[in-house]
C-alpha cells in the first residue's frame, strides 16, 4: 500500500476530512476548560491537570472495563449556563484539529439541565448556539441529533419534551437518537415515540447491536424506523441482515476504539468495521466519546487502516458512505459531497 506510511501518520492524518455521524457531546469536552470550570467550581478534582485527566479519563491503553468507562460520565460539571456553552463550544472548536469536515454532532438536553433542574429548551437551544458559534469560526460542518436515554425516561415522557423541543424550530435539528442500556430497554417499548417522530418527517438512528443480538437491530427498523443503526457489530453474524441493510442503504455507525474499552467487542483488531465494509454493508467510522476514552476520531482511522488494511480510496469511499447516510436532504447531500471531495483533493495534493 503505497500510502500506508501516510495513512498511519498522525500528525498527517488528522487532517484528513472525515465525517462523523456517531459523537456524543457528553463524551466530547475540551479538558482545559473542563479543568477551568471544575476549578471555578469548587468541584473535587486536582488543580494538577495531568492528575486531572487521569480522573476524567478511561485509561486510554487499559484492559475493556464497562463499569469504569460509564464512571467517567458526569453531569455535575456545571453551576451556570454559562458553564455549558463554554464546555459546549470549546469543545466544539477542536474538532477541526481532529479533521471534522461535516458533524451530525449528538447531545442530550436532560443531561446538561438535570443536575440543577434547568429548562431543558433553554439547554437545547444553548448547546446549539453555542457548537454554532465556534463551528462558524472553525467552517466545520455541523448539524444536530437530540439523544434520548432509553433507561432514564419512558417513551412518554421523551414525546413530551420531543415535541416542545419540534417547537423551537432550530432547523440544525436533524434527527433523534435512542441510547442507553439495549438489553433492559427494547425497541419494543418506544414505538409509539417514533411513531410520531417519523410521521414528523423527522430521521432516527437506534443504539443497537452493540451488546445485544442482531435481532435487535431488526426491532429497530422494524418497529422503530431507524435510518441508521449506532453500533450494531451484531450485524456480522447475521448474512441476512447484512443483506438488507445493503438493500436498504441503512447505515451502520461503528465505533472501534468504543466498542474495545466498554468490552462490547474486545477483539479490536477484528472489529466488524472491516469485514462488513469488505462485504458492501454501509458503515462508517465513528468516535463515540472521544475524550472520555483518551483518544479521537484520527485514532480510529488510523486503527482502521492497519487492521484492515484499508488504503486512501477505502477511507473516501466510507466518508462518502456517511454524507449518503447523514440526515440532510438530497440537495444537501450532492453539495456537501462536493465540497468533501474538493477538500480530499486538497489532502491529496499537499500530502501525498
Amino acid at each position: 500500500m503505497a500510502d500506508g506510511n501516510i495513512l498511519t501518520n498522525r500528525e498527517i492524518m488528522k487532517h484528513f476530512p472525515k465525517v462523523e455521524l456517531h459523537r456524543h457531546l457528553e463524551g466530547t469536552f475540551a479538558l482545559k476548560t473542563l479543568h477551568r470550570v471544575a476549578m471555578d467550581n469548587d468541584l473535587p478534582y486536582s488543580k494538577d491537570f495531568t492528575e486531572f485527566k487521569k480522573a476524567v479519563q478511561f485509561p486510554k491503553d487499559s484492559e475493556p472495563d464497562f463499569l469504569k468507562f460509564l464512571s467517567k460520565f458526569n453531569n455535575t460539571w456545571y453551576r451556570s449556563h454559562q458553564d455549558v456553552y463554554d464546555i459546549a463550544h470549546d469543545s466544539t472548536l477542536e474538532f477541526i484539529d481532529d479533521g471534522i469536515f461535516y458533524i451530525e454532532l449528538r447531545f442530550s438536553p436532560e443531561h446538561f439541565a438535570l443536575q440543577n433542574d434547568w429548562d431543558r429548551l433553554e439547554i437545547t437551544r444553548l448547546v446549539v448556539d453555542a457548537c454554532n458559534a465556534a463551528a462558524n469560526e472553525t467552517g466545520v460542518g455541523i448539524k444536530y441529533l437530540i439523544t434520548f436515554n432509553r433507561g432514564k425516561q419512558n417513551q412518554y415522557e421523551m414525546l413530551d419534551l420531543y415535541r416542545k423541543i419540534k417547537k423551537l424550530n432550530i432547523p440544525e435539528i436533524v434527527g433523534m437518537d435512542l441510547a442507553g442500556d439495549e438489553t433492559a430497554h427494547p425497541p419494543e417499548n418506544f414505538i409509539e415515540f417514533f411513531k410520531e417522530v417519523a410521521a414528523d418527517g423527522i430521521r432516527a438512528t437506534i443504539h443497537a447491536g452493540e451488546v445485544s443480538p442482531s435481532s435487535q437491530v431488526w426491532d429497530s427498523i422494524k418497529y422503530l424506523d431507524a435510518s441508521r443503526i449506532g453500533h450494531g457489530t451484531s450485524t456480522i453474524k447475521d448474512e441476512k441482515l447484512q443483506k438488507f441493510l445493503q438493500e436498504r442503504g441503512i447505515v451502520l455507525e461503528q465505533c472501534i476504539t468504543s466498542n474495545y474499552q466498554t468490552g462490547s467487542w474486545v477483539d479490536i483488531e477484528n472489529h466488524p468495521l472491516g469485514r462488513l465494509y469488505r462485504l458492501g454493508v454501509p458503515v462508517t467510522i465513528n468516535s463515540d466519546d472521544p475524550t472520555i476514552q483518551d483518544t479521537d476520531l484520527t485514532d480510529d482511522y488510523i486503527k482502521a487502516v492497519k487492521f484492515f488494511d484499508l488504503d486512501l480510496n477505502d477511507l473516501t469511499k466510507l466518508n462518502l458512505i456517511a454524507i449518503e447516510g447523514a440526515f440532510l436532504s438530497d440537495a444537501e447531500k450532492a453539495s456537501l459531497k462536493k465540497r468533501y471531495l474538493a477538500a480530499v483533493d486538497e489532502f491529496k495534493q499537499k500530502h501525498l
